[in-house]
């Protein structure tokens, strides 16, 4: 007998199915897509939304001053001197100016209207997206002597703008306060007073005589960034650390049919580089065609003079890597219509920029040399002593591929490899130790998952240039397993593993193979980073057993929990090495990707990076000693 199955009935598919959000109702309902995510780092994206517009201000020589409040019940305050947002009727929406502007998506003076020749902002959406998705906000506008007022509840006006008395100083601007809305931020109101001041203090240099000050109530802390030097300034604070091979920074600024160009560079007696690119206030961490025309100018203004000057002899050139060894450089660019790649705005993209930037660079760059013979030579003898030693590199380099060193076919021995060939599905753990290593090996997934054990603490790369590490074998072996090259050969198509993954001791020893390892990926494989390929792996710090039933416990959060679930009485083991664990644990725990916990390295700002790795693992030890000093009482598990 014949059986028949019936089918559940399908949903309807047709115009009643379409949903539309309407106004900010958007906002609220996918707040990534707007502002990233809604951790710690969205609370700070709503923050600099607000910034922003003040900055824009500033850029159109509107504003001098911006002051930042976070107040003890975590409401955020921005006031600045500016003309003061418009609230007379707009002519197409039919209600206040001020309105649109805080409750219709891609509304403002940045879209061709006249508000603004310069805009750091590009989407329009930063002061609306702020009213979404706060549980209320206030705009007090100072305006033509008088005082208006709007406030909103999620985004939606509670009432009209309305004119609230007289400007009694005269003074005018704008002020917007807003609460963040917990039932978006589920994880508080955590700012943070550091990272906003080291945003603050990067916009202050990018925005000659701005003052920024950054106030937060709940700590009792107030900071104040004021720079005359604009981005000279900057280039010193970089290198401040450093020994500058001449004592005054080139500069040059000149406003071009294309954009306005400010470039500052300093050359420093270190081997890495430090070139940041900023549009409009942005900063393009992934560069584009400003950092291009920079690039090609430096290289072919400093082999023009060296040539015409005798440095160089027949067909002798200096590469790019020669030219930017030791560099600290700003290359600031501000234009009225910036195309950015991406919502992150990471890279610019305007072709004719390029152009721009390099006819400024070579004109400007060229003129500092001639008029400065002395500087020159110091430059051009130091571009010479790193072309000797990419020579010396390029033959370490040819070394090491005899020996198989580059060659996919003639791995390292110490690297366990896995069976999977699609990089896209490989991980490559780098483990501290044979004995860790060993672990690593029985506990893994072979089919996905290779091994690579380092022995000791590899160089650190911050003090050496390339000819010296790749003398050291450890690094040698890396770069050997991860197949990209380095330096002039680098090809990150060639990656063997998509994820690479730092896997080291919860202890001091491992902390500092970990900065060690970050600080060669940094200088040295940074598109890695870019493109989302390192991580750290989280092994956990306890072991919580009372009885079969046990916890593992990777902060002091998830141990209090643990003994609290299982009582004061359970048993605790601190593990404070990988090889303290046995295989089937570490897979459990560190390896499987089912339960793990990786952290991902990503690069929000490269300016704080590069501060930070020269002040860790840089020449100079009282910027380091400070440090220390200052975060001393931070420090927990301190294995002595």
């Amino acid at each position: 007998m014949a059986t028949t199955t019936v089918q559940p009935k399908a949903p309807s598919y047709d115009a009643s199915t379409i949903q539309v959000l309407e106004g900010l109702e958007a906002v609220r309902r996918r707040p990534g897509m707007y502002i990233g995510s809604t951790d710690q780092r969205g609370l700070h994206h709503l923050v600099r939304e607000i910034v922003d517009n003040s900055v824009d201000e500033a850029l159109g020589g509107h504003c001098d001053a911006i002051v930042c409040r976070i107040g003890r019940d975590n409401v955020v305050t921005v006031t600045d001197n500016g003309r003061g947002i418009p609230v007379d009727k707009h002519p197409k929406m039919n209600t206040s100016a001020l309105e649109v502007i805080m409750t219709v998506l891609h509304a403002g003076g940045k879209f061709g209207g006249g508000g603004y020749k310069v805009s750091g902002g590009l989407h329009g959406v930063g002061a609306s997206v702020v009213n979404a998705l706060s549980e209320w906000c206030r705009v007090e506008v100072r305006r033509s002597g008088k005082l208006f007022r709007q406030e909103y509840r999620r985004g939606v006006p509670t009432g009209p703008v309305k004119n609230v008395g007289k400007v009694e100083d005269g003074s005018h601007g704008t002020t917007t306060s807003f609460l963040a809305d917990e039932q978006i931020f589920t994880a508080g109101h955590d700012y943070n007073f550091d990272a906003l001041a080291q945003w603050f203090r990067e916009t202050a240099y990018l925005t000659k005589g701005l003052r920024l000050t950054l106030i937060d109530e709940r700590a009792d802390r107030e900071m104040t960034f004021f720079f005359e030097g604009g981005i000279v300034s900057f280039v010193r604070h970089l290198n401040r650390n450093r020994t500058a091979v001449h004592e005054r920074p080139f500069y040059v600024q000149r406003d071009t049919p294309a954009c306005l160009v400010e470039v500052a560079l300093q050359y420093n007696d270190s081997y890495g580089e430090s070139t940041h690119t900023f549009a409009n206030n942005i900063n393009t961490i992934d560069g584009g065609t400003h950092l291009s025309g920079f690039k090609s100018a430096l290289t072919r203004t400093i082999n023009e003079y060296a040539r015409r000057n005798g440095f160089l002899k027949g067909d002798e050139i200096l590469s790019g890597e020669d030219v930017r060894e030791g560099l600290t450089a700003i290359v600031s660019v501000k234009l009225a219509e910036p195309q950015f790649e991406g919502q992150t705005k990471g890279k610019l993209g305007n072709a004719e920029v390029a152009g721009a930037v390099q006819a400024v660079v070579n004109e400007g760059l060229g003129a500092y040399l001639q008029e400065n013979p002395q500087v020159a030579k110091r430059i051009i003898e130091k571009c010479i002593n790193a072309a000797r030693a990419r020579e010396a590199a390029r033959k370490a380099r040819e070394l090491v591929q005899r020996k198989g060193g580059l060659d996919s076919f003639s791995l390292p021995g110490k690297l366990a490899d896995c069976t999977e060939r699609d990089p896209a599905r490989a991980e490559l753990y780098i483990v501290e130790g044979d004995s860790a290593g060993g672990t690593a090996k029985q506990g893994r997934d072979r089919r996905f998952q290779a091994i690579l054990p380092l022995r000791g603490k590899i160089l650190n790369v911050e003090k050496a240039r390339l000819d010296k590490m790749l003398q050291n074998n450890e690094i040698r072996t890396l770069i050997t397993a991860l197949g990209t090259s380095v330096g002039d050969q680098f090809d990150p198509s060639k990656l063997r593993y998509h994820r690479v993954i730092i896997m080291t001791d919860a202890d001091v020893d491992g902390s500092h193979i970990r900065t060690l390892l970050l600080t060669f990926f940094f200088r040295h494989l940074e598109q890695l980073i870019l493109d989302g390929h390192v991580f750290i792996a989280q092994p956990p710090l306890y072991r919580v057993r009372a009885g079969k039933e046990e916890i593992w416990a990777y902060d002091e959060e998830q141990l209090k929990a643990a003994r609290a679930k299982l009582g004061e009485k359970a048993d605790v083991q601190r593990y404070k090495g990988l090889g303290e664990m046995n295989a089937d644990e570490l897979w459990d725990t560190t390896m499987d990707p089912v339960q793990r916990t990786l952290m991902q390295i990503n690069i929000d700002d490269g300016v704080a990076a590069d501060e930070t790795f020269d002040m860790l693992m840089g020449a100079a030890v009282p910027p380091r000693k400070k440090f220390i000093q200052t975060h001393a009482r931070e420090v927990q598990n301190l294995d002595v």
